[in-house]
């Protein structure tokens, strides 16, 4: 399969209005997501969709992530936004890896149209995003597994 598919029309109609930089940042990070989630045994298919008329990216077979959006808002003309489930711990932990990248609240990165992606971070943010509810669902089935430690009963001195 070509990395990335072919843009489905849905998505072309809605990033075709989108100023020529934001088309380009959208492209890389398209690119850079696909690239990501090829390279994680698990993660399967990434379904390419829409969510609130944004281009919506998510692992539907495998149920192996959390969606992760992308769009520019003409609210904020000069960023594109790469959104993550704000019911998630993805951002906090993003932040914490990359506090030099400009993260808003629980939900957003706010990427400035106009600099260099930071390609190794993204796909990092990327891949965690496409596994995050397998390693929620690992982590849960280890601490289920735990066993209480018994301690010797102690005698009497």
């Amino acid at each position: 399969m070509p990395l990335p598919p072919a843009l489905p029309p849905a998505l072309r109609a809605v990033i075709e209005p989108w100023p020529k930089p934001a088309q380009r940042v959208f492209r890389a990070l398209r690119r850079v997501l696909f690239e990501t989630a090829q390279g994680i045994a698990g993660v399967g298919p990434v379904t390419e969709t829409l969510k609130w008329g944004e281009p919506a990216y998510l692992t539907e077979a495998s149920r192996s992530g959390s969606t992760v959006r992308l769009a520019w808002q003409a609210r904020e003309p000069a960023s594109f936004g790469v959104y993550f489930n704000c019911q998630t711990t993805l951002v906090d932990d993003f932040r914490t890896r990359y506090p030099e990248l400009p993260f808003v609240g629980n939900r957003a990165l706010l990427l400035p149209l106009d600099t260099p992606l930071p390609e190794e971070a993204l796909a990092d943010c990327f891949g965690a995003a496409l596994t995050y509810h397998w390693r929620k669902r690992k982590t849960e089935r280890a601490r289920a597994g735990e066993r209480p430690v018994r301690r010797a009963a102690r005698g009497s001195d």
